[in-house]
Parts: structure tokens; sequence; C-alpha cells
């Protein structure tokens, strides 16, 4: 049987190279994938549960909701932490420990009877997800050849387009048919399973000589990131008082300034900005930030239009938006052989403004809309966005070297949350300005589909980070032959 036909062969580094040296398949990404789609279920499966669980634990919605806003928290202030304990310890052991992790505290979770209890698990199961995430990349940077990794990465970046689209509809089923429980137990055969996979088939990725782990930089990094995150979660939900809310924008901001001055400073800061003046790593991060910005919005934004523009129940909004997990899963396979063809500038710049005329074409929906129209554009919609999501996640580790990749994968990480968190707020913020301009105190179609517009129109910006790169930018990841 030909290397191509094996595909459950898991790459092993070179030890003089530290370069992959086999074919990966699906298998190593998919096990990765999985573990990951484990943490984006929780996430959205727990906001849509919120209100039943907030009855059984005899507390109000709005207080639950600082088991959502702490784990985010966590997940903030221990990514920093993530490349320097998988170079430390090794990432395939370190992503194995946050797994078991993320599933005791998940049946902590569980087992919770009062918000406290709550709360104190998901601390601990923001700090697992922290590890996940970028270890889990970082072991597939590190075990997979260049040339393979945007197939491999179409596979790995699934779960945080499945989760937002599927974890709707399976809360709401939970919740209605099960017990809310079942949302945290749920985790614990899947980390099982996972578990045993990642320790049978995933290639072990060896330790790397790291220098001390910079403390101060962690703390700056840490407390900026959580400051501008929560500041940015309860932008116009009114749920704080507003110099409060001014206070974490000021405090995050002069945190991560001072880590910036730190970094300057130091040799061995625990992230490396001079990442971001290699072009396809600045050009993913940076101009894939305002993608990444309207991702976050979508989901949210989405919902409040079904459910409460349209009247529809969640679990009839959750199954309706499903559709578009059937356009993710189509550009799967599809992403290689349109990267291959086209090339990433070609294809970043022209998805860019299908994915923005995307977003925009929702403020079209009408409760008068047929469902099987709503259903195609949110199909194609699906489709370009996990184009657009697969490329940049490809491109970011184009020209890094294998040395750096721990480094970049927990800045990439730390973009994407910071990204989603501020799309969230900024979607809170219009519908309240919405709202307040057509002086109405509860949301309607009519002030929700104008926000769709704004989303949109933003993705555009990045436009100016795409058409600056060079026509063969990002060639040796997808093994694109120039002209």
């Amino acid at each position: 049987m030909s290397q191509a036909e094996t595909p459950l062969r898991s790459a092993s580094s070179d030890a003089s190279s530290g370069e992959p040296t086999e074919r990966v398949g699906w298998m190593v990404p998919a096990i990765i994938g999985s573990a990951l789609l484990m943490q984006t279920l929780d996430s959205t499966v727990l906001s849509n549960a919120l209100p039943t669980m907030a009855h059984a634990l005899h507390t109000d919605p709005l207080r639950l909701n600082l088991a959502i806003t702490m784990y985010m928290l966590a997940t903030a202030v221990f990514l920093p932490v993530s490349g320097w304990a998988a170079d430390r310890f090794g990432a395939k052991r370190i992503f194995m420990a946050a797994m078991v992790l993320f599933a005791v505290s998940s049946a902590a979770c569980g087992f919770a009877h009062s918000l406290l209890d709550l709360v104190l698990a998901r601390i601990f199961q923001g700090m697992a997800g922290a590890m996940m995430v970028p270890v889990g990349r970082l072991v597939l940077l590190r075990t997979t050849p260049k040339h393979e990794l945007v197939g491999a990465m179409s596979v790995l970046t699934m779960p945080a387009l499945l989760g937002p689209v599927i974890g709707p509809p399976i809360g709401g089923f939970i919740v209605t048919f099960w017990d809310w429980r079942w949302i945290f137990f749920a985790n614990l055969p899947i980390a099982t399973v996972g578990v045993a996979l990642v320790a049978r088939f995933v290639p072990n990725v060896k330790e790397q000589e790291v220098s001390p782990i910079d403390w101060t930089g962690l703390w700056l990094t840490g407390f900026g990131m959580a400051g501008l995150i929560f500041g940015f979660e309860n932008l116009g939900r009114d749920l704080l008082p507003a110099p409060v809310v001014a206070g974490l924008f000021v405090g995050g901001g002069m945190c991560l300034y001072l880590y910036v001055l730190h970094a300057r400073r130091a040799p061995n800061a625990i992230l490396d900005l001079s990442l971001f003046k290699v072009r396809t790593f600045n050009a993913s991060v940076v101009g894939g930030a305002f993608m990444r910005m309207a991702m976050g919005a979508n989901p949210f934004m989405l919902a409040m239009l079904l459910q409460i523009g349209f009247g529809m129940s969640a679990f009839r909004a959750g199954t309706l938006t499903f559709v578009s997990a059937a356009g993710a899963l189509v550009m799967k396979t599809a992403a290689p052989p349109i990267l291959r063809r086209f090339g990433f500038r070609t294809v970043l710049s022209i998805n860019a403004v299908i994915v923005g005329l995307s977003f925009m074409a929702y403020s079209l929906f009408r409760p008068t809309t047929p469902h099987w129209l709503l259903m195609i554009v949110l199909l194609i919609a699906g489709f370009f966005r996990s184009l657009q999501f697969t490329s940049l996640n490809g491109m970011a580790y184009a020209d890094i070297e294998q040395s750096h990749m721990s480094r970049a994968s927990t800045i990439s990480s730390m973009g994407q949350q910071l990204m989603q968190s501020i799309g969230v707020g900024l979607a809170a913020m219009l519908l309240h300005l919405l709202m307040t301009a057509h002086g109405q105190t509860q949301m309607t179609a009519a002030t929700i589909s104008p926000a769709f517009l704004v989303i949109g129109a933003i993705t555009f910006i990045s436009l100016a980070f795409y058409l600056r790169l060079p026509k063969d930018a990002g060639d040796a990841m997808n093994g694109r032959v120039a002209a």
C-alpha cells in the first residue's frame, strides 16, 4: 500500500532538522480537531442553556453569565503561557493533560449546586481550554510538512466553524428534552476517547530548549487580554456601569502597552512581537482580525434576528442555521485545490469581498423570507467563510521557522480570542445604538438588520493587507507552482 493510501500513518520529526518526514494524512488533524470541537461545543451550548441553568441553581440569568465571562478570563490569562509550556514539557504531553483537565472540570461543572461551584469549575475549564487550542495546533504544525498544512488545517479548523452552528440546536435539545448537566457530562466520553487516540496516533513532539519563563510578560499580557475581553463582553449590555467598562479598556490597553515596552528590552519575552514583521503572518493575524471580528459577531446577531426579530424558538433557529455546516464540510475538500490553483493572495482578496457581502446579505432577511432561501444563503456563506478561515490559518505559518512555531501559534490564538470577543461586543453596541436611534426599548428585525451591513463592511478592511502580499505568498504551503 502506498503512502497516500495509509491515512493512519503519522508524521515523525527528523532528529537533526526538526522537520516532519512522513505524510500525516487526515487522522492526526481529525483527532486534534475533535478535541477542539469539545471546547467550542461546550461554549456555544452553554449560552443556549443559561436560562434553564439559572432556574435550577436558583440564581438570576445575568449573574449566571459570570460562568461564561470567567471562562474567557481564565483562557485569556493562560493563553500566553501555552507555547512556553509546550516547548518546555512537550506539546503532546501538555495537550493530553489539557484534555484530562477539561474533562475533570467539566464533571465538576455538571455536579455544581451553586453559582460559586460552577464559576470555580469554569475557571479550570478556561485554563485547560487555553492550553488545548494553541498546543493542539502546535502539534499539527510540528508534525506536518508545509505542503500538506493547508489540507490538515482545513480539517483542524472545522470545530471552530461547526461549534457555533451545531451548538445551539444541541443545547436546545439537551435543556428541552434532557437535563442541563449533560452539557458537561457529555465531554467525559469524548475526552476519554480523545486522550486514547492522541496517545496512540499523534506523534511525540520533542521538547524544545527554552529559556526561563517571562513572568513579567505573562502577567502583563494576561491582565491586558483579560481587561479588553471583559470590557468588550460587557460593551452595550448595561451589566456594568460605564466607568467600570471604560476602566477595563484603559487598564487592559495600558497592560498591553507596557508589555510592548517590556518586550523591547527582554531577550526572552513570552510573546515574540518580531513575528509581525513576517508579511504572511502579519496579513493572517492582523488582516484576518476583521474577518474574525465578524465571525464572532455573526452567531450572536443571527440568533437575535431569528429568535427576537422573527420570533423563532431557539431550537428552530439553531436547526435552521445548521445548514451552514454543510458549506463548511464541502469546503474541507475544496480548499486545497482552490488555493493550489489561485494562491493565497488571490483567494483571500476575492473571498474577502464575498464574505463581506454574505454578511451584508443577512440584512435582507425578513420574517416572510422563505426558509429554503434562508438556507441557501447560509449554505453559500458557510462555504466561503470556511474557505477564508482555512486560508488564513494556513498562510499564517507559511514563512515561520520551526523554532518559532509555538510562539506563532500562541499569538494567533490570542488574536482570534480577542477579535471574536470584540465582534460580540461591537454587535451588542451596534444593536444598542440602533435601538436608541429608533426610539425603541425592545429589539426588532428593523433594528437588528442594519447591523449586518456594518459588520460586513468591516471585513473589507482586510483587503489592504491581502492585496499587498506578493503573488507567490505561501506557495510552499499548498504545493503551488509559480507560473
